[in-house]
């Protein structure tokens, strides 16, 4: 009797590890409370079991499709408008009934801890989450992860936006998220996949480095990376047995010793794309929004920055397939305590030479910095220019959304005269005066402060220390003087209009 209650038990086992596996199941961004892209195909996709037939139902749609012989299996929903939350259920052997699904307008929000900066860390922290009710934004944050290979699905939850869920969001991506929610009167889902202190290479496909002759670079780094590892590792190892034993008894610890970076580092080339976007590819999106650079921004790397940016932006677009969808991105702020190894300038015009790319957009913000902080805390501002950026470029809505961008010079006697983009309403000064910030050289390649006069839609600069001007450099500095706008009040990119390596600028 006993023999066969045991049999019974493991039969029994057996059927529900069976029932488990025939399941259908689907990735964490497809469950409560998501935001699905209006206007577009929208995909659906899981796994089950093999041959196993899977039907989704959402808003008067039934869409049916197999699982192949992996278990996978996906169907689109045909195009729709926002409107009321509803419930999507998918069907097969089991049934998941996915709760409280809206459909409106899904962006991206990566970079590095700018991005992740957080509302309760942001300006009038307290005021901004209290008034966070907006049962239409909604909030998707990817659990920070590395992986060798790409994944196929993230950690995370969907959360409507409140005064609680709101506090540990990126501040950045809700005061985007806000601004199009109140302009469209449409509802916003923002994924947040960002990590602080990683570079550019770590969120970019292994493909997409390994095309580009130019980007060997990023791939010889980190193999000297892994060849020191064993040796750096090791002396980790004593430093941390060290540090264990001195403060095991003290009151007051000294600094923990920070591990190595070697094999499973964030800031392993594509580590994080293969684990914290490559996931979300298969969701349709309006676009992406970017604050990054910070750790690109070491003079070695500066001016190779637009090479690695633009071939990334390029890699996300081709894999989600959807064409050359807007991206968005924040040029670095004003700081003063980069060091002495500083190429924020270098890097501030590699962001600059992405908007060649098609469809991209910048957000400066060297007037709203905090030269000793690298953080700024006013993410308000960042996400207004990056929503402006949005409306304008991905919603076609005819409004000015940048400040000055620099276009061409002439050469006139004792002088250059400069003409910008963005600036059909005219410019001026901020805050009235003179304008701050442009210095002007010869032959010499030796900098000097510069007068710069508004003549029309024109700047005129010279200086009588210079009497043959070859260049005029306008903020070009780590914490800048900048005080360049156009009529809204946007303020202008810093920009040369040499190429000079070996220029010199006034101390």
């Amino acid at each position: 009797m006993r023999d066969r209650s045991l049999f019974l038990l493991l039969a029994a086992a057996v059927a529900a590890g069976w029932q488990a596996d025939a399941a259908v199941t689907l990735p964490r961004l497809i469950s409560d409370h998501m935001m699905l892209q209006r206007d577009v195909p929208v995909r659906i996709w899981g796994k089950a079991n093999p041959g196993e037939s899977v039907t989704v139902r959402f808003q008067g749609q039934a869409v049916a499709a197999k699982a192949g012989e992996d278990g996978a299996w996906e169907v689109f929903l045909a195009p729709m408008k926002a409107g009321n939350p509803a419930d999507m259920r998918v069907e097969a052997e089991n049934s998941i009934v996915v709760r409280d699904v809206l459909v409106g307008e899904v962006w991206i929000a990566s970079g590095q801890s700018n991005m992740v900066w957080p509302v309760q860390r942001s300006n009038n922290a307290e005021q901004e989450a209290a008034s966070a009710n907006f049962p239409q934004i909604r909030l998707f944050k990817v659990v920070l992860k590395t992986a060798d290979q790409p994944r196929d699905d993230v950690e995370g939850e969907w959360q409507v936006c409140s005064p609680e869920s709101v506090k540990s969001f990126s501040g950045v991506g809700y005061f985007f998220a806000r601004h199009l929610h109140e302009k469209l009167r449409a509802p916003v889902g923002v994924i947040q996949s960002a990590w602080g202190g990683t570079p550019a290479e770590a969120w970019t496909s292994m493909e997409a480095l390994r095309a580009e002759p130019a980007l060997a670079f990023y791939l010889d780094n980190w193999d000297r990376v892994l060849c020191d590892y064993p040796g750096e590792k090791a002396r980790f190892d004593r430093a941390l047995r060290e540090w264990e034993a001195a403060n095991s008894s003290s009151g007051n610890p000294s600094p923990k010793p920070s591990p190595p970076r070697g094999p499973g580092h964030p800031h392993a080339p594509a580590s994080l794309y293969n684990a914290m976007i490559a996931p979300l590819v298969p969701y349709a999106i309006r676009g992406a929004i970017w604050y990054q650079g910070e750790s690109n921004a070491a003079i070695t790397q500066a001016s190779r920055y637009h090479k690695i940016f633009s071939a990334m932006i390029e890699d996300w677009r081709a894999r989600w397939g959807q064409g050359g969808f807007p991206f968005l991105f924040v040029q670095l702020a004003n700081y003063a305590r980069t060091g002495n190894q500083s190429g924020w300038p270098e890097l501030r015009e590699s962001q600059l030479k992405t908007l060649q790319l098609r469809n991209t957009g910048m957000a400066v913000i060297t007037d709203v910095g905090d030269p000793q902080d690298i953080h700024p805390t006013n993410k308000q501002d960042v996400g207004l220019r990056l929503a402006l950026a949005a409306r304008a470029i991905a919603y076609g809505e005819r409004l000015v959304y940048s400040g000055p961008v620099y276009r061409q010079f002439a050469k006139e006697p004792g002088k250059i005269r400069l003409w910008f983009d963005h600036a059909d309403g005219g410019l001026k000064a901020r805050g009235g005066g003179d304008l701050k910030g442009f210095t002007i050289a010869g032959r010499d390649r030796e900098f000097a402060p510069a007068k710069a006069q508004i003549d029309g839609a024109t700047i005129v600069v010279s200086s009588p220390q210079v009497t043959g001007p070859e260049a005029v450099r306008y903020a070009w500095a780590d914490d800048p003087e900048n005080n360049l706008v156009n009529a809204e009040g946007l303020p202008a990119s810093p920009f040369r209009t040499d190429r000079w390596f070996n220029g010199r600028m006034p101390k």
